[in-house]
């Protein structure tokens, strides 16, 4: 590419002569001979010889026609330049073909392509933000869709921008697909454009699906999608396709285009069918020859196409030929910083009486009424937005960046994620169990390589450019009550702690809430869980309060306290009425409310001496916590006694319908059963 900017070649049959795109078909099929070569190249050189073969051949025609047949606006210089085109590999195991063509294209150099798969390498066995370009990490999971969707939702905005998706007919059984396929006909996107690769096979079967799949066509069109069938054995039909979605009319709904072919097309050995593969040298050479005599046929054959063309004519393709040359040199450089700071009136935020109480809701809604004055923030409920008060707050500013997107919590996350992608500071919400772990799982590895491309120093990412998005998580510890087991968030906590890179937040107070919600608009926060209580609750601190993540807050202490309560969320005030109890007693017990892990507390709290009670209304996440930091730093537990909702042989369980006092009761938390536990302690 002579430019960083690839600009579309508009060529609507109606506007241009059936010559021209003759031509163009043939320049498509050449350059898909080139990707080809690319693509088998970087078997022979990967770490394991290996290849997702079938997925990544029979995606190189639509791949192909998208980036060279001039549908796609892409920076390639700076791939986070506003307004420009994006694109998102669903079909993770076809990352050979996609790095392939940004190779050629100029994302990186070809070099890259050589020792894929190795510890040493930025490209993976599926793609993700290591490789220049590459804006989320995908694989088989259905995901890619719903963020492609995202980034069609953003692309509505200023400046208006089109989304385009591969997808596999494999991962069309993922639910997580028809989350997206609804919500992107209901939402209108004509902006968004999605390649269905319907190869009729998967990694089990390579010759068909698991089981058999309606036809396609008529499935997209049931749900409101504009749907094309396209012959992907050829560039004709994908072509035809991609020119009536770029430069046709929209007419509010989301494109569909169904290419059918066959696992491995374009191969020539029927070994490169299956979906992974390993090629031995023998026969990589055999294909490698095959493949550039094919590409030689195909270059006679369009210069041969050329001559008869009039001199007019043939220079105006030769200017397009010129397109599909590689560009020989690395275009992406390292984009410019982030700004994420959000700009507010904090005069503007809700006053909090310390003498009244609010439910975290009310505070939500308040607060998102003054951040969302900027644009960049954003709020995707699952049909929990009067629970979270986060789309009565934004939808007050702007209704378009307030999204619910029904009972969809995938596809909500996934949303979440393209906005924090392209740089807005994201809020998504639903019951601390309702929260999707695999996509959570892999927008952490997009977060992670995020920051990897970031610190590298040949990355081309910059400061600013990690995601910025919070989980706001309902109902945590007992806070759902009568709802039962299937809506008790006991267990969240505990099991989200070993996700990478999620930083969790347990808040007790309005207050603090308001404080930890300003701490996250500062921007470069990352991953955020943040766990808010449901119901009314007082006020513990005072109008000078300052969120640090990773310090606790001692709230009741003197220096002859015998005992010490650790606690976050609700659970902190009735660790404050069980210190009142056992001061009645006699016995003065002090109060920490840890609402995020704070290790140097912890080990000063193991050796001080005092009896020191971890009481939480969930699994025990500070004290597993504690247990950790304590091994970390090989020191030794003092009089330490935990009281959580484990069971009583220390075993997780799940808490079934219950007045939050009869909660209390049963699991030792409440107020004066804290007391008698803290006077057991002492004695023994």
């Amino acid at each position: 590419m002579s430019s960083p900017v690839s600009t579309p070649a508009h060529a609507p049959s109606s506007a241009r002569s059936s010559g021209l795109r003759r031509g163009i078909l043939k320049l498509l099929e050449i350059k898909g001979s080139e990707i080809r070569i690319a693509t088998l190249g970087q078997c022979r050189d990967a770490a394991d010889k290996g290849l997702h073969a079938g997925g990544a051949f029979s995606a190189t025609i639509p791949l192909v026609a998208l980036f060279y047949g001039g549908f796609i606006d892409i920076n390639v210089a700076d791939p986070t330049a506003p307004g420009q085109d994006l694109f998102v590999l669903s079909k993770g195991h076809a990352v050979a073909a996609l790095a392939s063509v940004y190779s050629d294209l100029g994302y990186f150099d070809t070099r890259v392509l050589r020792g894929s798969r190795g510890w040493n390498s930025i490209l993976n066995g599926h793609p993700g933000p290591l490789l220049p370009g590459i804006q989320i990490a995908t694989g088989p999971m259905g995901q890619g869709l719903s963020v492609a969707q995202g980034f069609a939702l953003a692309g509505r905005g200023s400046p208006p921008f089109d989304s385009y998706a591969l997808t596999g007919d494999g991962e069309l059984q993922e639910g997580t697909i028809w989350e997206a396929v609804m919500f992107a006909a209901a939402k209108r996107l004509d902006n968004l454009c999605v390649l269905v690769d319907q190869n009729n096979g998967q990694l089990d079967i390579a010759s068909r699906t698991v089981f058999p799949m309606p036809r396609l066509e008529d499935v997209f069109t049931s749900f409101g999608w504009r749907v094309f069938s396209a012959d992907a054995t050829r560039y004709d039909g994908v072509y035809a396709a991609l020119d009536e979605f770029r430069n046709g009319p929209r007419n509010g709904k989301p494109t569909a285009i169904i290419c059918h072919s066959q696992k491995g097309f374009g191969a020539f050995s029927d070994f490169l069918n299956k979906h992974k593969v390993v090629v031995g040298d023998a026969l990589m050479e055999q294909e490698l020859e095959l493949q550039r005599w094919q590409r030689e046929i195909r270059v006679e054959d369009y210069q041969r196409y050329r001559a008869r063309l009039d001199p007019e004519l043939r220079v105006e393709l030769d200017a397009i030929a010129r397109r599909f040359s590689g560009s020989g040199v690395q275009l992406t450089k390292r984009v410019p910083p982030r700004q994420k700071v959000i700009a507010y009136d904090a005069g503007a935020l809700p006053n909090i009486d310390n003498a009244k109480e609010y439910a975290s809701s009310d505070i939500v809604t308040a607060a998102m009424k003054v951040f969302a004055r900027d644009p960049r923030v954003v709020s995707i409920d699952a049909d929990l937005g009067t629970t979270s008060g986060l789309e009565a707050g934004v939808a007050a500013v702007d209704q378009n960046r307030a999204l619910n997107v029904g009972v969809a919590e995938a596809n909500m996350m996934c949303i979440g994620e393209a906005y924090a992608a392209l740089g807005y500071n994201t809020w998504v919400s639903t019951f601390c169990p309702f929260f999707n772990w695999q996509s959570l799982r892999r927008i952490s590895v997009g977060h992670q390589e995020r920051l990897e491309a970031m610190a590298s120093a040949d990355g081309w990412l910059s400061e600013g450019h990690g995601l910025d998005l919070t989980f706001l998580a309902t109902g945590p510890d007992f806070e759902t009550r009568t709802n039962g087991a299937t809506h008790m968030g006991n267990d969240d906590i505990t099991i989200f702690d070993g996700s990478a890179h999620l930083r969790i937040v347990n808040v007790s107070c309005p207050r603090q809430l308001l404080a930890v919600m300003r701490w996250i608009v500062e921007g470069n926060r990352g991953l955020v869980y943040v766990r808010v209580m449901r119901a009314p609750s007082a006020v513990l601190y005072g109008g000078d309060y300052h969120f640090e993540f990773g310090k606790s807050w001692t709230l009741r202490e003197d220096p002859e306290d015998a005992a010490v309560i650790v606690t976050s969320g609700r659970a902190v005030h009735e660790a404050l009425a069980a210190a009142d109890e056992c001061g009645r007693l006699g016995v003065r017990v002090g109060v920490v409310d840890m609402p995020s892990v704070d290790e140097e507390t912890l080990l000063n709290l193991g050796s001080s001496g005092k009896l020191v009670l971890f009481a939480e209304q969930n699994n025990g996440f500070l004290w597993q916590n504690y247990a950790r930091v304590s091994l970390k730093h090989r020191r030794s537990h003092g009089r330490v006694m935990a009281v959580n909702a484990l069971d009583a042989n220390g075993r997780p369980q799940f808490i079934h319908s219950g007045l939050y006092e009869e909660f209390l009761d049963a699991f030792g938390l409440s107020p004066r059963l804290l007391a008698d536990t803290i006077a057991k302690g002492l004695k023994t």
